[in-house]
């Protein structure tokens, strides 16, 4: 009852048919096995498979605690999702949610360090499709907590011992000397957690009596009110008279069917939501595709650009480097892969010809003849002179000078 941490345990659904989804149930503090029967074969009978967790009630004050029982609980949970995912209910009871429920829910918003990874925070986010809220969530304090651990109906017995109500006046009185500041901050920062808990897109179930002296009636319509005000799914049951984390025992049928709705509401939820998923994993594969084949004509056309500009290249090298190797004096000649690889052919400056070398000299005797006679006279007179006497004269055919002009 007083010790840290807490236990959990799974209670499965024994009817053998199809199952539904998993209730996660945050139990009251100090609440046993056999309290949580009725509310397991509740599950039970309409598909739903229940992981409990009871709590201990000095979770409240340590929040490590809490948080190390809400990391096994997630540990646990995400290893049955991978085998199966289904949508899950937080079902929180009393000062449930205080002693664990919310640093599940802060491990879940990445607000809370823990072993598991962010994919899978991300699966358990997803498969999140309900919230119950029976008999709180309430203002907790330590005078709260006392007086609802000495509460008979929690308790299940008629009045407890005198001894149990001095030792947990005692401890109250102690953790509010020394956690007080501490327990202000951690307040706020739990309200404020269970109101995140709405960017879930999940429905809330809210159970509650107006006689609850635990629950005050009108701090948990307030909380329902918020949730409304911020575009939450809420639905507020509220009994004129029952006992603490007692509503089912006395409106069983109320229950029961408020209960079924928000179970079934869950799984349409869940449904929904897995759709999106997938829609949005198809589009995302496909805009992959789509940006992959657009990459590859991209890819082709620089391939067959790159292409032509080698054939290109090579054509001009085998039109223009041949002069350059075979008569540039002293240079060696070499592949045309290999000379155009060290640079030593520049396409846009020809050699130029020495008119002392063995090139010019072989040009020189082609083209000058060495008689005089082959040369072509021309009439050097005045441009007034007649046509005639400006008609070119032909020297007689000369077979070897023509043979000179065309290896030239």
């Amino acid at each position: 009852m007083w010790g840290f941490g807490g236990k959990f345990y799974w209670g499965r659904n024994e009817t053998g048919g199809k199952i539904e989804g998993i209730v996660v149930v945050f139990a009251w503090m100090s609440s046993q096995e056999k309290h949580l029967k009725s509310y397991v074969q509740l599950y039970s009978s309409l598909g739903w498979n229940s992981l409990i967790c009871h709590p201990e009630f000095l979770n409240v004050f340590f929040p490590e605690k809490a948080t190390s029982l809400a990391s096994d609980i997630l540990n646990e949970l995400v290893k049955e999702l991978k085998t199966r995912p289904c949508p899950v209910v937080f079902a929180s009871f009393s000062g449930g949610p205080k002693a664990c429920m919310y640093k599940v829910l802060q491990i879940i918003e990445g607000k809370c360090e823990a072993q598991l990874n962010p994919d899978e925070y991300r699966l358990v986010r997803d498969c999140v499709a309900g919230h119950i809220y029976d008999s709180c969530p309430t203002d907790f304090t330590s005078d709260v907590g006392t007086r609802f651990l000495l509460k008979p109906t929690v308790l299940k017995v008629p009045h407890p011992p005198r001894l149990v109500s001095w030792i947990a006046n005692g401890i109250a009185s102690s953790l509010d000397a020394l956690f007080l500041n501490r327990f202000e901050s951690q307040r706020a920062e739990y309200w404020q957690t269970l109101y995140s808990s709405i960017f879930m897109g999940a429905p809330y179930l809210i159970l509650c009596s107006e006689d609850d002296d635990l629950a005050p009636y009108q701090i948990i319509c307030n909380f329902a009110q918020r949730l409304q005000e911020l575009g939450g799914d809420v639905k507020l049951v509220k009994w004129n008279s029952s006992p603490h984390v007692d509503h089912y025992r006395y409106h069983m049928i109320d229950y029961k069917a408020a209960v079924t709705e928000l179970l079934e509401k869950a799984a349409i939820i869940y449904s929904q939501r897995i759709r999106r998923l997938e829609a949005e994993r198809m589009s995302l594969e496909v805009h992959d595709e789509t940006s992959n084949s657009i990459c590859q004509p991209e890819k082709a056309t620089t391939s067959s650009n790159e292409c032509f500009g080698r054939v290109a290249l090579e054509l001009n090298d085998h039109f223009i480097s041949p002069s350059s190797l075979e008569y540039q004096e002293g240079r060696n000649v070499g592949s045309v892969r290999n000379e155009h690889k060290e640079g030593l052919i520049h396409l846009s400056s020809l050699p130029s010809i020495n008119a002392h070398g063995v090139l010019g000299q072989i040009l020189f005797d082609v083209c000058v003849p060495k008689d005089v006679e082959d040369w072509d006279v021309r009439s050097s007179g005045s441009s007034n002179a007649p046509a005639s006497a400006r008609t070119r004269r032909h020297a007689p055919f000369n077979p070897i000078r023509c043979i000179r002009r065309s290896r030239l």
